[in-house]
């Protein structure tokens, strides 16, 4: 190190900075590793890439607390010397492009040295010490432009062009084919607008990092046609012939549920955060900056930028903390505000009978869905501690559900809520809600996507547990997604059996089984039990998704991840697809 101990602040601010250096250095390498994975066709590489970057941010602070404690010693524990701490890091950061990242990296450090509860801004850098991006119109420095000259080139021939400059990276199939349909796409696009004759393309920006995840690679730009801006992703596959476009995506809820919540993150080179999250935003406006963050793959920072929007949230509100719609779940407590899409979880003192997990339990399953592909259809959570509000905020009904059953996880003092640990999750409509409330035929696709979202969650190794259709919910973009994960595990974990023939009368009316049953027993004949829809939508489900009921279907589904099959859930309906597939190994949403 060049600084000594005498030297406390000087020290420790250096030794965070080269702990930050060597954590973006692994996690940009292993990001670029993602372009090789995917021309080699390495999906369980790719697979493992995930989880590996996932878990070095908490290996990082780690180790840098390690070395203060151990090193620092008393000076440590001194607000006094984290106080100068934060001003020396500052100015080491100075003119960085990630300098916001590196500030949460410091934050993640210095709440871990002091456990603090709320926050600290002096020695934590707080919502006034960041600049929000700001999303406006300026020379885009990540991405190339593609302007057509005076004489009006034809738009396939910007596609070709915008197409050959990605041929360093990938050997396309049929580069003149592809160029062809996405031009098609466009141009039919754009002909559905209301404007006569239809808007003139006046540029094409395409991001010049590929976003990679799964069995998949996207190239991310926009249209610019006079003063508006709208979005072009050009999805692709490698097949063994070579780089196939599978699809164009032009719609700004296309886009949006291609960064959904329900996402695994991406793998993409980001050197300019800022300006990365200023471009996306652009085309996807309605998506927050936290969010947004959180897909690329910085989701402590995502953390970081929720929370602000939360703070700046309560700052500009009245409304109050209330127990959130739907029937109250047995394991956790959730709470909402009305203002503010986004749930709190809080895990009970006690579990409700006949729930026998245990708190640890409920942790490592929402760490497995943390690391876990979500393949569209598990809700990211963030995971909060120490968080401290006005207690005015309440409302008298949720303070006394929190005293009554999260007493030692929600401290009730005279003008403060402090939670000592709890989740995040987006506020979602319940599906049993939803399809009590909803129209006939937005209940009836929302019945049918159910069980899409049970065989895909299938697909990619995961078996719910609790199949009750009020752990479910329903998106914005009516998609059903899952997100009660106390009985949540991997697929292959289970043991898929038929209910063994009984012995009589006596048997079939006895209050407990006539066959042993282990603990991870499953028996999906007795699902028509318990996935009740309102009368007329049974049917429905059982039209569509009767296989759910067979014990075949989920064997089958575990010889296929036995196999060391990875199976690509599509992010956009078949519709989409330039060439649509029906093949075992594919499934699409």
């Amino acid at each position: 190190m060049p600084f000594t101990k005498q030297e406390p602040a000087i020290w420790g601010a250096a030794l965070i900075r080269e702990a930050y250096d060597a954590y973006q250095e692994e996690f940009n390498r292993i990001t670029r590793r993602a372009g090789e994975r995917f021309r080699q066709r390495d999906w369980q590489g790719g697979q493992q890439d995930m989880v590996e970057r996932l878990e070095l941010y908490t290996y990082g602070v780690n180790q840098v607390v390690a070395d203060i404690r151990n090193n620092l010693e008393e000076q440590a524990g001194r607000e006094s010397v984290w106080a100068e701490m934060k001003l020396l890091y500052a100015r080491m950061m100075t003119g960085r492009d990630d300098g916001e990242l590196a500030e949460t990296f410091f934050n993640s450090v210095t709440r871990k040295i002091f456990i603090t509860i709320g926050v600290n801004p002096a020695i934590e850098f707080t919502a006034a010490d960041f600049k929000i991006p700001a999303i406006e119109d300026r020379h885009c420095p990540i991405c190339q432009t593609f302007v057509p000259p005076e004489n009006d080139m034809p738009l396939v021939e910007i596609i070709r062009n915008i197409v050959s400059g990605y041929r360093k990276t990938f050997d396309f199939a049929r580069p003149e084919q592809d160029a062809q349909k996405v031009a098609e796409a466009i141009h039919a696009h754009l002909a559905t607008q209301d404007a006569e004759p239809p808007p003139r393309i006046d540029s094409v920006e395409m991001i010049e990092s590929v976003f990679y995840r799964d069995r998949a690679a996207y190239l991310i730009g926009r249209i610019r046609t006079g003063w508006k801006i709208q979005p072009l992703v050009i999805c692709l596959l490698n097949e063994a012939g070579g780089v196939i476009v599978d699809a164009v995506l032009l719609k700004e809820s296309e886009v949006s549920i291609l960064f959904s919540f329900t996402r695994s993150y991406f793998l993409v080179a980001v050197d300019h955060p800022t300006e990365m999250v200023n471009f996306l935003k652009s085309i996807i406006p309605l998506k927050r900056v936290s969010e947004i963050y959180t897909s690329l793959g910085f989701h402590k920072h995502g953390k970081a930028e929720l929370y602000r929007e939360l703070t700046r949230r309560l700052a500009h509100s009245t409304d109050k903390f209330e127990i959130a719609r739907g029937k109250k779940g047995m394991v956790m407590l959730v709470f909402t505000i009305p203002s503010f899409d986004v749930v709190f979880k809080i895990i009970k003192d006690r579990f409700e009978y006949p729930k026998s997990t245990t708190r640890e339990a409920v942790i490592n399953r929402y760490d497995l869905v943390f690391k876990h592909d979500r393949a569209g259809r598990l809700v990211d959570a963030q995971e909060f501690k120490y968080l401290e509000f006005d207690r005015n905020r309440f409302s008298e009904e949720l303070l006394a559900e929190l005293a009554q059953f999260a007493g030692s996880n929600a401290i009730l003092q005279e003008d403060h809520v402090v939670i000592r640990h709890l989740y995040t999750e987006r506020r979602l409509t319940p599906l049993d809600l939803y399809v009590e409330e909803a129209g006939e035929a937005a209940a009836r696709e929302a019945t049918i996507d159910y069980g899409r979202a049970i065989k895909e969650l299938a697909a990619s190794n995961i078996f719910p547990g609790d199949l009750f259709i009020k752990n479910f919910g329903v998106t914005r973009h009516g998609r059903v997604v899952f997100y009660d994960y106390d009985e949540l595990c991997l697929l292959t974990d289970c043991r898929f059996r038929k209910i063994p023939r009984s012995r009589g009368y006596e048997d079939e009316m006895s209050a407990q089984p006539w066959f042993h049953v282990d603990e991870n027993d499953v028996f999906p004949e007795e699902f028509r039990t318990f996935l009740k829809f309102p009368p007329p939508l049974n049917q429905v489900f059982e039209s569509a998704h009767s296989d759910l009921f067979d014990v075949k279907f989920w064997r089958g589904m575990q010889e296929r991840q036995r196999s060391g099959e990875v199976v690509h859930i599509f992010p956009y309906k078949p519709g989409r697809r330039f060439l649509p597939r029906s093949s075992p190994q594919e499934a699409a949403e």
